[in-house]
């Protein structure tokens, strides 16, 4: 009986080891989430938020991820637009600015009505968008007021965003290694 007792416990000790031990990426929803975040640049942000936001954090599919990430990004992109648009009634100056993160949100519409079709396309509009970016960083770069400041930290977290699109149709894009990962 105290065999048993020892054995037992030896076997419940292993499995519990087992179940900590085994990485993340054993799940089921992270090969979707590894087929985007191994393209990404800054592969611990890409995990983190992809696995900490409601609709991309359990995926049924590459395609399915793919199109939350691309909604995320249309989302923020909307959200800073609006930002934008609501400053600039006190600040011409931001009027550049709002341009700008219309042409981003129009971009990313267009991405992501191309993702299932054309994703190598979609993947271009998404980079495209990343030369906005870089415009709205050149005007704001030497503003300090609090209005251009927080555009700036919402402008780190587009670029960001943008990375994640692209990945994202980067991976739908990979013809030939994840065609039995899209559903």
């Amino acid at each position: 009986m105290a065999t048993f007792s020892v054995l037992s416990t030896f076997a419940a000790a292993a499995i519990t080891l087992q179940l900590l031990l085994v990485p993340a990426s054993a799940s089921p929803h992270m090969k979707y989430i590894d087929a985007i975040c191994d393209r990404s640049h800054d592969q611990d942000y890409c995990v983190k938020t992809l696995t900490t936001n409601p609709p991309t954090a359990a995926p049924i599919g590459l395609n399915p991820l793919a199109e939350a990430v691309m909604a995320l990004t249309i989302a923020h992109a909307e959200k800073t637009a609006a930002f934008v648009a609501e400053t600039g009634k006190a600040d011409q100056t931001f009027t550049e600015y709002h341009k700008a993160y219309l042409a981003v949100v129009a971009d990313l519409k267009s991405a992501n009505l191309k993702l299932k079709q054309s994703p190598d396309t979609a993947h271009y509009d998404v980079r495209s968008s990343t030369d906005q970016m870089k415009r709205v960083e050149g005007l704001v770069a030497s503003k300090n007021d609090q209005a251009s400041t927080t555009l700036k930290e919402m402008t780190v977290q587009m670029e960001k965003l943008l990375d994640l699109a692209a990945s994202a149709a980067d991976a739908v894009d990979d013809d030939d290694e994840n065609i039995h990962r899209r559903v």
